[in-house]
């Protein structure tokens, strides 16, 4: 099936997710993320120099993402199976690839929940950005 990718809808998309990023972990839930995390305010002004970086290496993964999930929406019929189909998709990946990090890495349960929630709420957004627009 060719599918014609509307690059600018993937694009927007992908700078929902890091909009919506910097709210969830900055002043909605940053402190309890931070906390979950065990940062403090003193390593994350060490961590401030390498911040372009993070913010570049960041996009590229969201534009990666945006333009996938794209692919795999794309042939949905409605905005309600495309979202439908998200939401399967991270259920069956997302969700369960980072539960790993509860199981096996000894990150608290209330992190990956916080997490999963921004991750899903991310990629709901961005299918629904993307499926409007195309």
């Amino acid at each position: 099936m060719d599918i014609e990718v509307n690059y600018l809808s993937v694009l927007v998309a992908a700078l929902s997710s890091m909009v919506l990023g910097s709210l969830w972990y900055g002043p909605l839930f940053g402190k309890k993320w931070m906390a979950l995390m065990g940062f403090t305010k003193e390593k994350m002004e060490q961590d401030k120099p390498n911040m372009g970086k993070l913010y570049a290496t960041q996009a590229v993964a969201s534009l990666v993402m945006a333009y996938v999930l794209f692919h795999f929406t794309f042939p949905a019929q409605n905005l309600s199976e495309a979202l439908e189909w998200t939401a399967w998709i991270w259920l069956g990946f997302v969700a369960t690839i980072t539960l790993g990090n509860v199981l096996w890495g000894g990150r608290p349960k209330e992190l990956w929940i916080l997490e999963n929630a921004y991750h899903l709420l991310s990629l709901l957004v961005m299918t629904a950005i993307m499926y409007n627009w195309s």
